[in-house]
């Protein structure tokens, strides 16, 4: 499935390209996408290349190249390459799986153990901390600028959690290194793009602790956010990134699971998890992805529905091991 990518070769005869990643982007979709974006354009001025996202955390304006990162999915241009990053599956890709189903050549980059591999050339390594890990190592380090530096850094800070996920191994620190010896401000992208929350950001945040609940004994945390109440407190879902890992930070705490409502009864969920649970295999379950400490999925039902029935496999895991 893997192929050590050489970018010079793939590039060959390639006029134009398409670069994109999942929908709802966090920071290593952002990240990754101009990252690659940044070194491409910069390295390669004959080629024309477009990033494809939906709208991204305003937050993560401050990195430069995010200003010109395309919304419009629209149209029927047909890119010669295609890259396709921190996705794990085609559905992900939303709207811009058009933009790739027209493409003369995918490439997939990802580091999600449940991605199977669906591009023309596949470089998924779910090892890696984060996408954005996987993009440095194939890039030329003396060809990488500051502005895929900050990228790229960005990326990987918020899949590591600021390097605190067990997922940091001494090659990612190695690589932040060496992309803040490009001149980048690393402290500011990871205030401005992790920790800094707008008002109404804490005020959900808030609510969503307050409401949280204990199941099993203490060793599962949830919370649920509805539509009613993000109408109330006036935020989007990119406003809910991070409540997950602070439920995950309760004392004695196995795993957490957080949900915010999509539509009536339809939720997106995202669970965390810290050594006797794969959520990944959870998410599979339900028909969603991820890594063996961080997946998601959307279900339908109740609150309640949901909750029961993940933790369920929450439940089996913890009794008879992660290979249940």
């Amino acid at each position: 499935m893997n192929k050590t990518l050489k970018l010079d070769e793939e590039l060959q005869g390639v006029r134009t390209v398409a670069i994109a990643g999942h929908i709802r982007p966090d920071g290593d979709a952002v990240g990754s996408c101009v990252g690659l974006y940044q070194y491409l354009k910069q390295n390669y001025p004959h080629l024309e290349v477009t990033v494809y996202l939906e709208e991204i955390p305003k937050a993560y304006g401050m990195i430069r190249g995010t200003e010109e990162i395309c919304h419009d999915f629209s149209g029927e241009k047909q890119h010669d390459l295609f890259f396709c990053l921190d996705c794990a599956d085609e559905k992900r890709l939303g709207p811009a799986a058009k933009i790739e189903e027209r493409a003369k050549r995918t490439i997939c980059i990802d580091h999600h153990i449940s991605n199977g591999g669906f591009a023309d050339v596949n470089c998924i390594y779910p090892d890696a901390s984060s996408t954005s890990e996987i993009v440095f190592g194939l890039l030329d380090e003396e060809r990488i600028s500051p502005e895929a530096a900050e990228a790229l850094y960005m990326g990987i800070v918020h899949d590591t959690g600021v390097f605190r996920h067990s997922c940091t191994a001494p090659e990612t620190l190695e690589a932040a290194a060496k992309l803040m010896r490009k001149g980048i401000c690393s402290n500011r992208i990871i205030n401005e793009t992790y920790y800094d929350k707008t008002y109404y950001q804490n005020q959900i945040l808030g609510r969503a602790l307050l409401e949280s609940i204990l199941l099993l004994d203490g060793k599962i945390i949830f919370s649920a956010v509805r539509q009613k109440e993000m109408t109330f407190y006036g935020v989007k879902p990119s406003d809910l990134d991070g409540i997950v890992q602070v439920l995950m930070g309760t004392t004695g705490v196995e795993a957490a699971i957080f949900l915010y409502e999509t539509a009536p009864q339809e939720f997106k969920v995202s669970m965390r998890s810290k050594e006797h649970i794969d959520v990944s295999k959870i998410a599979s379950y339900f028909g969603g992805g991820g890594h063996i400490r961080a997946a998601g999925c959307n279900m339908q039902g109740s609150v309640y529905d949901v909750v029961n029935n993940i933790t369920y496999h929450m439940e089996r895991q913890l009794c008879q091991g992660a290979d249940a």
